[in-house]
């Protein structure tokens, strides 16, 4: 059961604005982003499929900025698709993105024959300041449970998100034990989907689920109680629709 508590943990938001990616950019020379492919595999020719992304990966996305990952949907409309992910990296490595010594054509014969759809393709940049992210070290496999969060932003809602994520921000730091999350802003206007914002925790096991977390107590200490209400009412206004997704590592595909 994923209590009330852990719900609040990810009610995190951002207005996108049509210059975010060079504003982002233009504050940081180095900066944290993934691209990531949804795909809906042929769930005929899963054991194929499996043995020739794992091969792929191992052989091009071994690691260094191209490194990959693999994770399988396993909640919500989406369950069933993985997800293919290629990071840490910046605009400038795409540019030299593998595609050379049979990289395509390793992807066009032996990969997309089992796919039966492409959907989103996306980057993702981590705000490095608002995130909880210091204790991972890369190693998927130590947190191979990932709840996803995504948010539609309500843009007439927008000047309050500065304040809504200090106050995030500074509430899960400030918790005690390790509690690694991310915040990762879209850098590509999706339409009516809406995938916005994507706030990210990352979990050892199914059982962590189960265990309360001192969110709310965290933030009377950080924040202050007479702000909880304020923050509540903050998060109800800038959201205009947002839906939860959780991805388990997929060790096999990812080439491990």
């Amino acid at each position: 059961m994923i209590k009330k508590s852990i719900s609040l943990l990810f009610m995190v938001l951002i207005c996108i604005s049509a210059n975010f990616t060079v504003n982002a950019q233009e504050g940081s020379k180095n900066y944290t982003m993934l691209e990531s492919i949804m795909l809906t595999p042929d769930n005929a020719k899963l054991k194929v499929l499996g043995d020739n992304i794992r091969a792929h990966n191992a052989k091009y996305h071994k690691d260094g900025v191209y490194k990959s990952s693999v994770y399988n949907i396993s909640t919500g409309p989406n369950t069933g698709n993985i997800v293919w992910m290629m990071g840490p990296l910046m605009f400038k490595h795409l540019d030299a993105r593998p595609s050379a010594n049979g990289h395509d054509e390793d992807w066009r014969d032996n990969v997309m024959p089992y796919i039966k759809k492409v959907h989103t393709s996306e980057y993702w940049t981590m705000d490095d300041k608002l995130s909880n992210m210091s204790m991972m070290d890369g190693d998927n496999s130590k947190f191979p449970i990932v709840f996803v969060r995504y948010g539609e932003v309500d843009d007439d809602h927008g000047y309050a998100m500065d304040s809504f994520f200090e106050m995030v921000g500074k509430t899960v730091k400030a918790m005690d034990g390790v509690n690694p999350w991310g915040l990762y802003y879209n850098q590509f206007r999706q339409g009516n989907l809406g995938r916005h914002v994507a706030a990210v925790s990352f979990y050892k096991n199914w059982t962590d689920f189960d265990n309360d977390v001192s969110f709310r107590d965290t933030f009377d200490k950080t924040i202050g109680k007479d702000q909880w209400q304020k923050f509540i009412n903050m998060g109800d206004s800038v959201f205009t629709n947002t839906w939860d997704e959780i991805w388990t590592f997929n060790a096999y595909m990812s080439g491990q």
